[in-house]
């Protein structure tokens, strides 16, 4: 039974008939008379807000989504972004870099400055800002904000089991769904190239991941709905997307993922404290190690402060969470540096221990707002205020995952609004610039669902498969697009590294 089937008149629950009430007396026409009444089917229950709408003989959302073509043609979506008023690569990477820690921007800009696809990694909000120029739908979606290519990943679920999906929301925001569809293109497109994928592969898997993306909606809209909630198993990921090519891959990520976990990062990362060993036999503290510029010790008053910032996390977290890590004792805390686009904000990780000694490494990390947030409403969507910028992050995470981190949670340090949640949460993820060339549309395909998935959690799939449609008009035109953007942000990585060159950046390469 599809979506639009479903909204029928056998789902309306109707009255009139056995158990509807009385019908054979003036009293019953008159209730009938008084009931609400749409679409031709009489209505018993008023509407409840929260549910949806009794939508009666109005238009299927796949049928608006159809509509909006004539707006806004698929074909429209291969338009270049406007130059008007943008800023160069420089300006752009500086105007960033506000906020941020000084003595860690230099390593920001030279991660940046690697290669282009890396500076696509940490320049979301340039995209953004080119991003607001281009035609949108106004199907609106959470977004990650950040879909690049690199934020797909492994993760471990509370069962040990390793679930694939997104892996990254700092950015994330209810935006324009073609953002994040196009800043995954795009990145395809550079992953190839830096991969050596001839222009070929590297526009087919840009075109695969749309396809693949129009396709899963397409397969979700026909769904109940609950089904569609949680659809995409991850053993049936690989053929769903026919990325067979890419199992072999997967696997040899898989298995580091499993390894990848707080027992392994303590082992490397801490050391026990020798004045506080206990003869009894009970593990005795730990201690991170320094081990600069990536991890370093901190002073005891910051260290306090994250402490005791956890306090307030747990009032943020489901109450069944809370004896789990009521049998942790805090340890110590470090500072941490980040991936690319985080460089330069606040991180830290958090050492907790069990009555065996075992670790549990949280990460509080800043969350700053999104640098989508002012394109994002200026291209018509509202915005409501976050109230807490971690808040922000966890909820949306939530709302794109199919399953999140049991131990997401978030805090305020010292007046900043920190996400909390596991570190090293048997976390594994796939080098895209460093696939076989047959394997890079493979990896097209897969994210394309993925993300698919992620944006029917939020913006109804009917409209989207809608919109979207059977042919492959929108693959072609996000194809083109993401060629003519990938260009765009090789010029941009030429002029940082230029900017770099002669000096007017700082930048420390290799870190």
């Amino acid at each position: 039974m599809t979506g639009e089937e479903g909204l029928g008149p056998s789902g309306s629950g109707g009255s009139g008939g056995p158990g509807g009430g009385p019908t054979g007396t003036e009293d019953g026409r008159s209730a009938a008379r008084g009931a609400a009444r749409e679409g031709g089917a009489v209505r018993r229950l008023p509407a409840v807000p929260g549910f949806a709408a009794w939508r009666g003989d109005g238009p299927s959302p796949k049928h608006e989504g159809k509509a909006l073509r004539k707006r806004v043609p698929r074909s429209a979506h291969a338009e270049a972004p406007p130059v008007i008023d943008r800023p160069d690569a420089a300006t752009a990477v500086e105007w960033s870099n506000a906020g941020r820690l000084p003595e860690l921007t230099p390593i920001r800009v030279g991660r940046m400055a690697a290669t282009p696809f890396s500076f696509l990694r940490g320049s979301a909000g340039l995209m953004a800002h080119d991003l607001a120029g281009t035609p949108v739908t106004g199907i609106g979606a959470q977004l990650c904000g950040d879909a690049h290519a690199a934020n797909f990943g492994l993760y471990g679920d509370a069962r040990g089991g390793l679930i694939i999906d997104l892996n990254d929301f700092d950015e994330t925001v209810h935006g324009p769904w073609e953002w994040d569809v196009k800043r995954l293109a795009a990145s395809l497109v550079l992953a190839g190239r830096e991969a050596g994928a001839d222009e070929d592969v590297c526009r087919a898997a840009a075109y695969d991941a749309v396809g693949a993306y129009r396709r899963t909606v397409r397969l979700l809209a026909k769904l109940p709905a609950a089904d569609a909630w949680h659809a995409i198993a991850d053993e049936e990921l690989v053929s769903h997307t026919d990325a067979r090519d890419l199992a072999g891959t997967l696997e040899r990520v898989a298995e580091k993922a499993r390894r990848n976990t707080s027992a392994r990062f303590a082992a490397r990362a801490t050391e026990a404290v020798p004045e506080e060993e206990d003869p009894s036999g009970r593990p005795g503290a730990r201690r991170f190690v320094d081990a600069p510029p990536v991890l370093r010790r901190v002073p005891d008053d910051e260290a306090a402060a994250v402490a005791s910032a956890l306090g307030d996390y747990l009032a943020t977290l489901s109450e069944d969470r809370l004896p789990l890590l009521a049998r942790y004792e805090v340890h110590d805390v470090a500072f941490r540096v980040v991936g690319t686009g985080s460089v330069g904000t606040r991180s830290y990780v958090v050492l907790l221990l069990d009555h065996r000694g075992e670790p549990l490494v949280l990460q509080v990390k800043e969350a700053r707002p999104s640098v989508l947030l002012p394109y994002v409403r200026a291209a018509g969507f509202a915005v409501p205020e976050a109230g807490h910028e971690g808040r922000r992050v966890v909820l949306g995470q939530k709302r794109m995952q199919v399953v999140s981190d049991i131990l997401l949670g978030w805090t305020t340090v010292r007046g900043r609004p920190y996400q909390v949640r596991q570190f090293r949460n048997r976390k594994g993820s796939v080098d895209p610039a460093a696939l076989a060339a047959d394997q890079v549309d493979d990896y097209g395909r897969m994210t394309g669902a993925l993300l698919a998935r992620a944006h029917a959690h939020s913006a109804d799939p009917r409209l989207l498969a809608g919109y979207c449609g059977k042919g492959e008009e929108l693959d072609e035109a996000v194809a083109a697009f993401a060629v003519a953007y990938a260009d765009r942000t090789e010029a941009d990585h030429a002029a940082l590294v230029e900017a770099v060159r002669s000096g007017r950046v700082a930048a420390e390469l290799g870190v």
